[in-house]
C-alpha cells in the first residue's frame, strides 16, 4: 500500500494508496476520511473547527467531496494550506476518481462547466448592482422614517410602513445571502463582516444560526438526516418514502393529512413567535445562542424605540405594526423559498455526482425582472446550488450552460411559472399527507 525511497541522501515521505471500499469505512462520527482530487484527508478531529461547521464536512465521510469542496469555497488555494496536515494518502492508481459508480464522464464535463464559466468571470462581481440593490433597501427605510414623521402614526400610515417594511426585509433577507455565501467579495473576510451586519441589525437574526443550517442544506439538499430543511417530522411529513415510513411506524405527531391546510397556519402563528426573540432578556440570550446576543433587534427596532418620537410611538399601533409585518414577509420567505425544493425528490442518500443531487432537489422558476427580484433571483435555484459562490446577477449567463449539459445527461432540468410553482408546494404536502394516512390506516 505504501511506496518510499531515498533522493539525494535524503528519505522520501511515504505515500499511502487507498482503495474506495477502505475510505468509504471512514465515514463514522468518531472517524471520517474523505476524497478531494483524489488526495485521501483525515478530518476527524479537524470538522469541529470546520468554519462552516462540523457537520457539513462530516456529510461527505467516506465520499469524494471535490465539487463541494470547489463549490463552497472562493479561495480553494488559501483552504489548500489547511488540508496539508490532513493529507494521508491518494486513491490507489487503479481507483477511479469518483465513488460508488458514478459517472465519471458526467462528473468531467460538469468540471470543464465550472472552468469556463470562472474563464467568463461567472465568479466576479458588479459593484454597482449590490451597490444599488442595498441602497433601494435603505432608501424604503428612509421613506418609512419620513412617513412616521410627517404622517404620525395613524392606521392608514401604519398599514402602508408595513408594506414598506415587508418588502425591505423580504429584500435584505435576499441580500444577507448573497454576502453569507461569499458571493459578493473577492475575500472572505469581507463577506463575512457585511453578512453579520445584513442578517444581525437588518434581519434581527444570527449569522452563524444561518451558516450552520444553510450550508447542510445546500451540501446535501432534501436528503432526510444531512439537510436540517427537511428534518420536520413534528410539523411535516415530506416526499413519497417518509410519510409511508412513519405511517407503518404509527407516529402521529400531527394530522399529517391536513398539513396542506395548516402550512398556512404556520404561516399566521409566526409573527407571534419571531418577536419573542427581541424582548427576551440579554441574559437568557446568552445561554440560549451566545452567537445572537449582539445582534438581536431589527433595524426597523432602531427608529421607532429611539428615533421616532414618543407621541408617535403608541404601543398598540407599533405592535399592530410588528406583527403585520412580520406576517406578510413571512410569507414571502416561506413560499420563495419552498417552491423550489418542497415538490422535488426528497429522500435517503443516494450518493449521486454533484450535479445529479443538486439538479433533482431544485427547480428553477421562470425568469422575468420582477420574478428576479420578488425572489432575490432564487428562481434560478439550480444554477444557485450549483455554483453557490457565483454572484446572482449572472446566474442567466450560466443557465443555457448547465441546461446544455443536462440534456446530454439525461438529467431532468425543471423550470416553471411562479404561480405553478406555489400550488405545487400545497399538492405536494397533501400527496405526502396521504401517503402517510393509507399507510398510518392500512400498513
Amino acid at each position: 500500500m505504501g511506496k518510499g525511497g531515498e533522493q539525494g541522501g535524503e528519505p522520501e515521505e511515504q505515500i499511502r494508496f487507498y482503495t474506495w471500499e477502505e475510505i468509504q469505512k471512514h465515514n463514522l462520527r468518531t472517524d471520517k476520511w474523505l476524497v478531494i482530487e483524489r488526495k485521501v484527508y483525515n478530518v476527524t478531529k479537524w470538522a469541529n473547527r470546520h468554519p462552516g461547521g462540523q457537520r457539513v464536512i462530516s456529510h461527505y465521510a467516506g465520499e469524494d467531496a471535490t465539487d463541494a469542496f470547489q463549490a463552497f469555497h472562493i479561495n480553494p488555494t488559501l483552504v489548500q494550506k489547511f488540508l496539508k496536515p490532513l493529507l494521508i494518502g491518494e486513491l490507489a492508481p487503479g481507483e477511479p476518481s469518483q465513488d460508488r459508480d458514478k459517472n465519471s464522464q458526467l462528473v468531467e464535463d460538469f468540471r470543464t462547466l465550472r472552468k469556463t464559466a470562472e474563464d467568463m468571470n461567472l465568479f466576479r462581481a458588479d459593484p454597482l448592482f449590490f451597490c444599488l440593490y442595498l441602497g433601494h433597501i435603505i432608501a424604503m427605510e428612509v421613506l418609512a422614517w419620513l412617513m412616521v414623521s410627517y404622517f404620525g402614526t395613524g392606521w392608514i400610515t401604519t398599514l402602508i410602513l408595513a408594506c414598506i417594511l415587508t418588502t425591505s426585509q423580504a429584500q435584505a433577507g435576499w441580500l444577507q445571502h448573497d454576502f453569507g455565501h461569499l458571493s459578493v467579495f473577492k475575500k472572505s473576510f469581507w463577506n463575512h463582516i457585511v453578512h453579520k451586519f445584513v442578517i444581525g441589525h437588518l434581519k434581527g437574526a444570527s449569522a452563524n444560526w444561518w451558516n450552520h443550517r444553510h450550508f447542510q442544506h445546500h451540501a446535501k439538499p432534501n436528503i432526510f438526516k444531512k439537510d436540517p430543511d427537511v428534518n420536520m417530522l413534528h410539523i411535516f411529513v415530506l416526499g413519497d418514502t417518509q410519510p409511508v415510513e412513519y405511517g407503518k411506524k404509527k407516529l402521529k405527531y400531527l394530522p399529517y393529512n391536513h398539513q396542506h391546510e395548516y402550512f398556512f397556519l404556520t404561516r399566521i402563528l409566526r409573527p407571534f413567535l419571531i418577536p419573542c426573540s427581541h424582548v427576551l432578556p440579554i441574559p437568557l440570550w446568552s445561554r440560549l445562542d451566545p452567537s445572537r446576543v449582539p445582534q438581536a433587534t431589527l433595524f426597523p427596532d432602531y427608529w421607532e424605540v429611539f428615533v421616532v418620537p414618543k407621541q408617535f410611538g403608541l404601543r398598540k399601533k407599533r405592535t399592530f405594526k410588528r406583527h403585520t409585518f412580520v406576517f406578510l414577509e413571512s410569507h414571502w420567505f416561506v413560499w420563495v423559498t419552498q417552491m423550489n425544493h418542497i415538490p422535488m425528490e426528497i429522500d435517503r442518500e443516494k450518493h449521486r455526482d454533484w450535479l445529479s443531487s443538486q439538479v433533482a432537489a431544485t427547480c428553477n422558476i421562470e425568469q422575468s425582472f420582477f420574478n428576479d427580484w420578488f425572489t432575490g433571483h432564487l428562481n434560478f435555484q439550480i444554477e444557485h446550488h450549483l455554483f453557490p459562490t457565483m454572484p446572482r446577477h449572472n446566474f442567466w449567463k450560466v443557465k443555457p450552460l448547465v441546461k446544455s449539459l443536462c440534456a446530454k445527461y439525461g438529467v431532468q432540468y425543471e423550470e416553471k411559472p411562479l404561480g405553478k410553482a406555489f400550488v405545487d408546494i400545497v399538492g405536494s404536502l397533501k400527496k405526502s399527507g396521504d401517503l402517510w394516512l393509507d399507510a398510518y390506516l392500512h400498513k
